[in-house]
């Protein structure tokens, strides 16, 4: 049972890494790229998770759901990177966390009043309600091995785009040296606004599908971006290889931690009230324990673009 129990939540700790990866790349290529620090990331995959579970819900289609989602998260990213992003370029980061915050919160009142304060419910494909056995004896829900193959897929495919790809070549270009870049004549304005929004794709992909697992509500954005910004930490400023790294670490540290942390607390014969107060903590700071063990060693990171 303890085997079953370690698989299967390792299985989890892939997934949520996944979906930490889709946030965290995007979360880097917006700040190792172009030096924005974008607050307003979270609010990108809140907007993607109420879109999809919205349409998801009137169409009965989660395809049409995320799709809607990815359509209206480009949509709205592309006017937030004409209104706000590019008068943030080459600004100092103060101003540039001060007015993505002032996004955080024009989106979560914006969010009241088109969806209310209530939570909403998402509902996973229908196809994909069932278990699946995996092992003997171990049943695992498959939609989470949609999470888990969409995860791949899109590591893969940014990894491709970045490496080996015209427009891979002009965003390194763009980032290494902007002036010499526009000289050769690169649009690095153009360039910036796509990776822009190839950040708030993943971060409406990610915001779609975690939508199912978890209850689509107000602040889901501030809640996954602090795990996010500690992912750029650990895997290095603007590098995609390490926010991929670092995102498996953090989502199998954190995952692993929740489920097994109480485990060892009761088998120190503690109260079920206190174990139930001190595993969450415990298992949080795990999380910041290995943030702060690899800077430590590494303190740019384990793979820091920069010099």
């Amino acid at each position: 049972m303890t085997t079953i129990l370690f698989v299967e939540q390792m299985l989890n700790g892939l997934g949520y890494g996944f979906m930490l990866f889709l946030l965290a790349a995007g979360l880097t290529l917006v700040f190792g790229i172009m030096d924005v620090m974008n607050l307003a990331h979270g609010s990108l995959f809140m907007a993607g998770a109420y879109v999809a579970a919205h349409v998801h819900a009137r169409s009965e289609s989660f395809v049409i759901g995320v799709l809607s989602a990815l359509a209206m998260v480009m949509l709205l990213a592309l006017v937030l990177e004409i209104v706000l992003v590019r008068h943030l370029y080459g600004r100092d980061h103060l101003a540039q966390v001060l007015a993505t915050f002032g996004v955080i919160l024009v989106a979560d009142d914006a969010v009241k009043i088109i969806w209310g304060t209530a939570p909403i419910m998402a509902s996973a494909p229908v196809l994909l309600s069932g278990p699946v056995e995996l092992l003997p004896g171990l049943m695992y829900p498959s939609y989470r091995l949609l999470i888990l193959g969409s995860g791949v897929l899109v590591a893969v495919s940014l990894y491709l785009l970045v490496n080996h790809t015209r427009v891979g070549m002009l965003v390194r270009a763009g980032a290494s040296n902007r002036r010499m870049a526009e000289f050769m004549g690169v649009r690095v304005g153009r360039v910036f606004s796509l990776v822009f929004l190839l950040g708030a794709a993943l971060a409406a992909v990610a915001g779609a599908l975690m939508g199912p697992l978890t209850a689509v509500q107000i602040g889901m954005g501030e809640e996954i971006l602090i795990p996010s910004l500690v992912v750029l930490v650990i895997g290095g400023i603007g590098s995609v290889r390490g926010a991929f790294v670092a995102a498996m670490l953090v989502g199998m540290v954190d995952t692993i931690g929740r489920a097994f942390v109480p485990l060892m607390l009761r088998s120190f014969l503690l109260s079920p009230t206190l174990v139930s107060d001190l595993a969450p903590a415990i298992a949080g700071l795990a999380t910041y324990a290995l943030m702060a063990g690899v800077l430590a060693f590494k303190p740019a990171g384990l793979f820091p673009a920069r010099g």
